[in-house]
């Protein structure tokens, strides 16, 4: 199976904090992958990493086969640290806004991105108004101005009520079934196991498990093995 992202051996210190440790990620193009982890684990800065944010210490980091680079960050959308937006700017105005940034029609990128994320009711609405579900849909559509092959959510159904887990989570079986491939990190082990076709765990800056969601259930929970997995690699971590 064609790979859309491959992280190995990746090392990140965040001041005297050890925050990626030799962490090893495969994601296979057109799935939705679940990054798992307490907190602490390092699933923020591997995100930031691949989305170009932070610079590695050590490790590698392919993308479609090729190494990271300049180059890759066409192919990327991402949300990571929360939806970032202008609060008297409006939906349409975001999508034109990045639009123009990434070098593509800002006509067309508001007629196909609004109604991808369900926005078309409030596009004319400044952003100050809107709900956390609505600023997390806005910024999951800026993520996608270009279309991008691999697309990077970074805790996306954090504070959402269940109706808005609900469609993001419908949203991003849509966009890999449309080719796209969705790396979506989450301490939510319940909206991983409804969204994901397979997972990594890290622990202390280390890929802990990675593999389908079944190979790391223990006995049939999944939960049982997630807390069985990190309290072996890591006790005392809650």
């Amino acid at each position: 199976m064609p790979t859309a992202l491959r992280i190995s051996a990746l090392g990140k210190r965040l001041g005297r904090n050890r925050a990626l440790d030799g962490a090893d990620l495969t994601v296979p193009e057109g799935e939705v992958y679940g990054l798992l982890g307490p907190n602490g684990a390092g699933k923020t800065t591997l995100m930031k990493s691949v989305s170009g944010l932070l610079v590695p210490d050590s490790g590698t980091i392919e993308v479609a086969g090729r190494p990271f680079g300049r180059d890759s960050l066409r192919g990327i959308g991402s949300l990571v640290d929360g939806p970032g937006l202008w609060p008297r700017l409006n939906a349409r105005q975001h999508l034109r806004a990045h639009a123009r940034l990434r070098g593509v029609d800002p006509g067309a990128a508001v007629a196909e991105l609004l109604p991808l994320v369900g926005l078309e009711q409030v596009a004319d609405r400044r952003a100050a108004a809107y709900s956390l579900g609505m600023r997390w849909r806005l910024g999951i559509a800026i993520a996608l101005v270009g279309r991008p092959r691999l697309l990077i959510l970074d805790e996306p159904t954090n504070g959402l009520d269940p109706i808005g887990m609900r469609d993001v989570r419908a949203l991003l079986r849509r966009l890999a079934d449309a080719g796209s491939t969705v790396l979506v990190s989450s301490h939510q082990l319940d909206q991983i196991a409804r969204t994901c076709d397979r997972v990594g765990v890290l622990v202390r800056g280390r890929t802990r498990y990675e593999g389908p969601l079944d190979g790391l259930a223990r006995g049939g929970d999944l939960e049982e093995g997630f807390f069985s997995l990190v309290e072996q690699t890591s006790p005392g971590v809650r």
